[in-house]
This record gives structure tokens, C-alpha cells and sequence, in this order.
């Protein structure tokens, strides 16, 4: 009885609206009482920020999506027996919510009645062009009509249906740029080798059954969660082949274990699936037509470290992880745990994968700045995550000795330290830490700093190290660590110290030798014997093909800048080699926090671990690299331009999904493009002022350009770290200009700073209304943008005092108006001289800018490009 008032409606609608988009008021009555019971719930439930809304028919109705994702921010806005006309009726009440983003599903009912699909078009069309005015940041997503199967005797209105929603499909994917949308097709993944709905998906030809929302969640899953359209695999496998196949991880009830060998990796595997809502049990054959997980041991072949090395195949019905050994296993299922990333489906692919470098490492130095044991198992966790198997752990300094040593209780007594007092691991704690990195692959390496940094031992044992007594009471010490921890490797440390003893370092590794024990030294440091591995931290250039040598060159996390460490550390070939082999095992990526820390976890949070391990981590598994260190993304280049804004995917993907609740200072940037006028000859008169400030200049061809949202022009460590300008010059001035696009006036939020304090330099802080001492400067839209009123300003450089807001990606974002179209940074960026008024205050000529969309307040933008 409504049909013909909706349909001349809908006929009026489309024709007279084309011009200007209005809100739409139909006659109640036009509509069931169900569909007005949903929409004055809506309507009375509290507004929230970040919304993802689920909009439609009885299809979208019935999915329960905040329980498929786990996620709150998910509505649903589906009701039973909807329209396109219903939809628009009601539109404003989602509109009016500003989510972040809505995924239409329509039209089906539409044509059940007769509506013409030009009709339907246009009425689709209209619910876009209305969303984007009232809510243009919301992120529209228009989901194809799904197929129909007559083959139930239901339905016939809808299944007789199935030409004209191909019809409709294919004018909306058409139709998707001209407005605004992004069109998703589910109907070829619903459909079978016929074109209609699979029957494993619905039980009427129409609705869909648990199986089908399952699909339906693995379909928009990237959507919802801004994800790559695949997996993001970190570190990439040597060799990955995607194929058509899809297993069904939901209704996987089996691992298939046959090697007590693997008992472990498979009760790993167990707990990840759970941690998914997926209870499987370990069996030693695979149950007949039910998925399964098998996991194996075999002979992979491997060019390096086959004892890592691993397989995976997943097919329609089978994964099958193979290794050479238990630790293989456990790469592999690093590598599942990331191909079952929505819990639903995985992905069909073929994978044979292994190491490049057999040491992949990372170090803390809790001599400095102590950190809890929950603290360290996170980053070990972290490390296993991705595929790292070297846990250098740096105990003993001259501000503290960190480990118990019963025969010695003065060298961890709190008088004896000079920060965190009496905060030490105990021989009970130390043993658990190592057993916590053998659970998960990782070899512990104690270093106990010798005969440098050892000023805690000297003032709890009164003597000098390297004295004749020292000598003897350290001997004990190793001995007596020796007894008691199960670990192959003790470092010794070795470096930045006079060395008066030169039978001291010969005589500890002899004696750490004849107990059992590999050394390791730093490289450059004291008179190491052949044996003793280097540790190589400073120096470029070839090593003595003599030693064996471990990569920590540049791989200093407390020196780089958040975006530049990723980049640095990505672009690296580490030990000048694309594969440990030879005389070079890998690489150790270390965090020296020598500056005191408000809290423990500072140390994460001002240094950039978690990016820097991931980058780490693809290039220690991976291999490749390039020669040389450069700050910045080469942007002469555009392959390696391109291969980094891969992996940056990759290593957002990453942030989301696994670093939501833990400190990770990243953000996308690698879209960001420079156009850099120069060089102004400022002749020390770094407030001067030049062409580029002025308004009616041309910015024509630049003198230089860059990508990335930090740019360095001139590293404080050059030419030895590369930064833009091929030929800096002091006393001069340089701008840096870009654009992004707004969809709206809005406050956005952003990155911005002109330096990034070392967290092992005593640098003084900016004075106060300066961004830093160089008198850098930057304009948004041609408005000033004031520095950040500074909590210690001009505050002298002081290991003791701890850095507060002097990073950009650890104060708050800077909060700008911006309008809505195109938006113009300009950078001005004076130096003076190269050479800092000490040691302590390096100049590091570079700024930082990166728009920010972590927030409803925050525009999307599109970066110049």
C-alpha cells in the first residue's frame, strides 16, 4: 500500500535535489512501526566521539558489529525492511553524529519493489553529497548490493533480482570518484561460479548466516581499522606468493602436533587463537573436513641460518607451518599471528622465509635509568614479536651496579648508587629474565661494564678496578656468575676508559674463557684478545678481517629523532653487508638513556624504540640495505622513496593493530614533499629576513627538496650522517614550504619542532618564546605560529634534570586553525655556525612538521606531492 507514494517520492526526490542538498521529511506513515521503533532508539542514544557506523537494511541489521571487531566505536544503524528512501529520512541522525566513518549497504529492497535503478542511483548518490556537506571529515564507504540465490524458494521479489543488482554495482564502483566515496564489492566474494550468494552463507537466498557475517567482517576489516587491503607482514619474508585461497580461522577446532618437540610452539599457538575467541585442541591427526593447523618439523633449505628458517602454506582448508626446528616454528607463527590479524579468515599464501643476519638485537642500559622487570618483558615481547634473538642487557654503570652479587651486597646497596637507589635484580629475577628470553628464542648477554663505567663498583669495594685488589674481587664476581646463570655470552664492555692495567682485560677474558663463557667487547675499547667478539659504536670504514664483529654503528636510538630513526635504521646496510657471513654476525640496535628520566617509562616514550625495533627488525630479518647513513629519505631516488613508503605501511598497520596502548612516537610522513629556497646569506644575523617571507613571492623551481615530515639539513655528526643540502654553509638561511588539503575548517593538530634533544647530551632547553636557538620560524596559511610555552625554559643543560617537553612527539601537538581547501606551511630555517658553544649542544639544522589524524578535531589531509 506505501509502494506508490515511496516511488513518486523517490521520482520528485532525485530530480529536484541535484542543485542543493536539504534534509529530507516524508510522512511517517510511510514507513512500519519497526522501522520507528529503531529510529527513535537511535536517535535517544548518546552521542560519541569516533563513531563506525553500520548503516542499512535487515542485512546490516543483523550483524552484531561490535562484538565481530571487539570495538565499541562500532554502531549499528541497520534496520529490517529499509530503503534508500528510509535511509535518507533518517539520515541526519547520523550525520548530526559526525562518525569517523559510515559503510552503507542498500538498494536490495529497493528494486524488490520496483524501484528503477537510476532511481536507486540517484537516491544513493544523494545520501553522499548530503553526508560529505553536514559531516565533511566522515569517510563514506559504499557497500555493493550483496548477490541473491533463488535456489531457496524465498524471496522471490529480491533473488529474481540478481541482473539489475550487478547493474547497480557497477554503477557505483563508476560513479565512486565523482562522489566522494569509497566503494567496497562484496558481491564477487559473496557470490558463487554462478554469480549467486553461496550457499555456506545464507539459509533463505537473502539474509546471511554466521558464516556469511564472518566474511563480511574479513571484507571491510582493513576499512574499519585504516589497514593495508592485506596483511602487513613485519619483518617481510624473504619469499611471499598471495594465492585465492581463504581458510576459515573461525571455525579452525584442531592443531595437528605430532613432535613432542613442539609441544611448546603449539601451546603458543593455542593461546594466540584464544586471545582471538578461538578454542582449539592439540591432536596428532587432522579431524576429516574440518580446518586445521598442523605444525611440523622437516628440511627447509635456507641460503642463511637454516636453523631459523620456516614454510608456511595456508590453503582452503590447511595451514601447514613446517621447520628445521622449534625456534623455525616460532618465526612462523610470529608471521601467522600477523596473517590472522582479523580473527576470521586468512589470506591464501605461500611463504619460505629466514634470517639474512644471524644476531638481530636490542640493547637497554639500566645502569642509567633502571627499569622494572614487567617493563623489560614487554620489550622482550616486543623483540620476540618480531623476530629478534639478541637481549643485550647492560647492568652495570658508574651512576649503578644493577645486579645482586650475594658474596658482595655492597656493590647493590643504595648508598653506593646515585639513582633509582636500591632499585637491582636479584639472582632470583635474573635467572627468570633469562628463562623469559629462552621461552621465546632470545639469547640474553649480560654486560658487566669493565674497567670502564665503574665508578658504583669503586665506591662500593674501595678500590680501583683495575687495581691489583679489583682484579680479584671481579674475578670472584664472574666466577660466581658464572655458576649461576646459564648464559653462552658475557659482555665486558671494554670502552672509554684510560686503560692503566694492560693485563686486565686479558686476564678477565682468559678467565671468563676457561669457565665456559664467549666474550664480547666494545669496538673501539681496550686490548681485546682474537677471541673475544667486537661490538663496533663508533668508527666508519672497513674492520680487521681478523675479528668477528656485531653492527651497533649509527643504531643509536638516544641520538635520533622519532620519524629520522625509522628511516636511518631502515635504509641500513648493516655491518656493510646485505647478510651476516664471514667475519660479521649482525647488528645490536641499543638505547643509552644517559639523562636522568622522570619515570621508567621514558625511556620509551623520548626515544623512539618500539618504531626503531620494527625498522630494526625488517632490516636484520630481511637484509639488503644500502651503503652509507643519510638522515633523510633519499628523495632524488624514487624507487627508495617508493620501497620506504611500503614499509611505512607496513609499520602503521603495525602501530595500530599492536601499539594502540603503548608508546610508539610515530606518525606517517613519508607523503609529506618540501620545495627548499636557498641559501640567503644571513652573515650572523639569524632574525634577518628574505624573499620567501614576503607575499607575493614566486616560489618557482626550488634549490633543493625533500620528503618526510623531519628534514635534516645538516646532521651534527657530518658528513658522517648525510643530511639534504649536498654543501650547507654557515651564517646562512633557508625556507621550506608544502601544502596539505583540508576537507574542512577545523583545529588541526600537528608535529612541529626545530630540534631534537639527544637523551645522552646535557643540551640546554630553548629559551623562553623561541622554538630554539637558531631562531627558526614557521608560518601556517602566512600567520606565525608561536613556539610552546616551554616548562623550563633556557634551563643549562644537567644529566640530573630530566627532559620534559623538548621533543615534539613528547609534548602536546601544536593546535592550529586550518581552513578548509589547501593550506601553506613555509619554514624558515637560519644557522650561524656549525659548531655548538659546547659538546653538550650540538647544532642539528632540521625542523619537523607532520599533520596529525588522531583526533575528530583533526582534518584529513592530503600532503603536496
Amino acid at each position: 500500500m506505501r509502494r506508490l507514494p515511496i516511488l513518486l517520492f523517490l521520482f520528485i526526490l532525485c530530480h529536484a535535489t541535484l542543485a542543493q542538498v536539504k534534509p529530507v521529511q516524508l510522512a511517517d506513515s510511510l514507513f512500519s512501526t519497526y522501522y520507528h521503533q529503531r529510529v527513535t532508539h537511535f536517535r535517544s542514544l548518546p552521542h560519541t566521539s569516533g563513531d563506525i557506523i553500520f548503516l542499512g537494511n535487515s542485512i546490516s541489521d543483523g550483524g552484531e558489529w561490535s562484538e565481530l571487531f571487539d570495538d565499541k566505536r562500532l554502531k549499528n544503524r541497520g534496520i529490517s525492511g529499509d530503503v534508500s528512501a528510509g535511509v535518507m529520512h533518517r539520515l541526519d541522525e547520523v550525520a548530526n553524529r559526525k562518525p569517523a566513518k559510515v559503510f552503507l549497504l542498500i538498494g536490495t529492497n529497493d528494486l524488490a519493489r520496483g524501484v528503477a535503478p537510476d532511481s536507486l542511483l540517484k537516491n544513493m548518490y544523494w545520501i553522499s553529497s548530503y553526508l560529505k556537506e553536514q559531516s565533511p571529515t566522515t569517510r563514506l564507504y559504499v557497500q555493493s548490493i550483496l548477490p541473491v540465490n533463488e535456489q531457496f524458494g524465498k524471496f522471490g521479489g529480491h533473488t529474481s533480482k540478481r541482473e539489475l543488482i550487478k547493474q547497480v554495482n557497477a554503477e557505483l564502483q563508476a560513479k565512486a570518484p565523482e562522489y566522494g566515496y569509497t566503494y567496497l564489492d562484496l558481491h564477487a566474494p559473496f557470490s558463487d561460479n554462478t554469480g549467486r550468494l553461496k550457499a555456506s552463507y545464507t539459509n533463505d537466498g537473502l539474509h546471511l548466516s554466521g558464516d556469511g557475517y564472518m566474511l563480511w567482517k574479513h571484507l571491510v576489516y582493513p576499512h574499519v581499522l585504516d589497514l593495508q587491503a592485506k596483511p602487513a607482514i613485519l619483518p617481510a619474508p624473504q619469499q611471499l606468493e598471495w594465492t585465492n585461497a581463504v581458510f576459515p580461522l573461525y571455525r579452525t577446532r584442531s592443531i595437528v602436533v605430532q613432535d613432542p618437540k613442539l609441544q611448546q610452539e603449539a601451546e603458543r599457538l593455542k593461546a594466540m587463537l584464544k586471545e582471538r575467541g578461538i578454542a582449539v585442541q592439540l591432536k596428532a591427526k587432522a579431524v576429516p573436513g574440518e580446518p586445521s593447523i598442523t605444525l611440523a618439523l622437516g628440511t627447509i633449505k635456507a641460503p642463511q641460518q637454516e636453523s631459523e628458517a620456516y614454510t608456511l602454506e595456508v590453503t582452503e582448508d590447511k595451514v601447514q607451518l613446517q621447520a628445521n626446528t622449534a625456534h623455525g616454528i616460532f618465526n612462523g607463527l610470529q608471521t601467522l599471528d600477523q596473517l590472522m590479524r582479523d580473527g576470521s579468515f586468512i589470506l591464501g599464501s605461500k611463504i619460505q622465509d629466514w634470517p639474512a643476519y644471524e644476531w638481530r638485537g636490542y640493547m637497554v642500559d639500566v645502569g642509567r635509568n633502571f627499569q622494572s622487570m614487567e617493563m623489560l618483558k614487554e620489550q622482550i615481547d616486543v623483540m620476540a614479536k618480531y623476530k629478534l634473538n639478541i637481549f643485550h642487557f647492560h647492568l652495570t654503570e658508574d651512576i649503578a651496579w644493577r645486579l645482586e652479587i650475594p658474596r658482595y651486597p655492597q656493590l647493590t646497596a643504595p648508598e653506593h648508587m646515585t639513582r633509582n637507589k636500591g632499585a637491582y635484580y636479584s639472582v632470583a629475577e635474573m635467572q627468570e629474565l633469562i628463562q623469559y628470553c629462552k621461552d621465546r628464542h632470545i639469547t640474553l648477554v649480560p654486560e658487566i661494564d669493565m674497567p670502564g663505567h665503574s665508578a658504583a663498583f669503586t665506591r662500593a669495594m674501595g678500590v680501583d678496578m683495575q687495581s691489583e685488589e679489583g682484579l680479584s674481587y671481579l674475578k670472584n664476581i664472574l666466577s660466581d656468575f658464572c655458576d649461576t646463570y646459564d648464559v653462552p655470552y658475557v659482555h665486558i664492555g671494554g670502552d672509554e676508559v684510560e686503560i692503566t692495567n694492560h693485563d686486565f682485560l686479558p686476564q678477565v677474558t682468559a678467565w671468563l674463557h676457561e669457565r665456559g663463557k664467549k666474550t664480547i667487547g666494545w669496538d673501539p675499547g681496550g686490548n681485546l684478545d682474537k677471541a673475544t667478539y667486537r661490538q663496533l659504536w663508533m668508527q666508519e670504514g672497513p674492520v680487521n678481517p681478523d675479528y668477528t664483529y656485531i653492527e651497533s654503528r649509527h643504531l643509536y636510538l638516544n641520538h635520533m629523532d622519532p620519524l629520522e630513526a625509522v628511516n636511518t635504521i631502515f635504509s641500513r646496510q648493516l655491518g656493510d653487508r646485505v647478510a651476516s657471513g664471514g667475519n660479521v654476525l649482525g647488528a645490536i640496535l641499543c638505547v643509552w638513556n644517559d639523562r636522568n628520566v622522570l619515570q621508567q617509562e621514558d625511556v620509551l616514550r623520548l626515544n623512539p624504540v618500539y618504531p626503531g625495533i620494527l625498522a630494526f627488525a625488517e632490516r636484520s630479518w630481511k637484509g639488503g640495505g644500502y651503503p652509507g647513513w643519510i638522515a633523510n629519505i633519499p628523495v632524488n631516488n624514487a624507487e627508495r622513496v617508493k620501497e620506504f613508503q611500503e614499509f611505512e605501511g607496513r609499520l602503521t598497520d603495525h602501530q595500530a593493530t599492536h601499539f594502540s596502548d603503548m608508546a610508539f612516537p610515530y606518525a606517517a610522513n613519508s607523503n609529506i614533499s618540501w620545495q627548499l629556497f636557498g641559501p640567503y646569506k644571513n652573515k650572523g644575523n639569524l632574525s634577518a629576513s628574505f624573499a620567501p617571507e614576503k607575499k607575493n613571492f614566486k616560489f618557482k623551481k626550488p634549490d633543493a627538496e625533500a620528503v618526510g615530515g623531519t628534514v635534516v639539513l645538516r646532521h651534527f655528526w657530518a658528513p658522517l650522517i648525510r643530511g639534504v643540502l649536498e654543501k650547507p654553509e654557515e651564517n646562512t638561511t633557508w625556507y621550506a614550504t608544502t601544502r596539505f588539503w583540508s576537507e574542512t575548517d577545523t583545529i588541526g593538530h600537528f608535529w612541529v619542532g626545530f630540534q631534537d634533544l639527544s637523551r645522552s647530551y646535557n643540551s640546554d632547553t630553548p629559551d623562553e618564546g623561541t622554538w630554539d636557538n637558531r631562531n627558526s620560524a614557521i608560518f601556517l596559511n602566512g600567520n606565525l605560529i608561536a613556539p610552546p610555552k616551554w616548562k623550563r625554559a633556557g634551563q643549562r643543560g644537567n644529566a640530573e634534570m630530566p627532559l620534559y617537553d623538548e621533543g615534539y612527539s613528547y609534548r602536546e601537538p601544536v593546535a592550529l586553525p586550518v581552513k578548509k581547501g589547501w593550506n601553506t606551511v613555509l619554514v624558515k630555517l637560519p644557522v650561524g655556525s656549525f659548531k655548538g658553544k659546547d659538546w653538550q649542544n650540538p647544532v642539528k639544522w632540521m625542523f619537523t612538521f607532520v599533520p596529525l589524524n588522531n583526533s575528530t578535531e583533526t582534518p584529513t589531509v592530503k600532503v603536496l606531492q
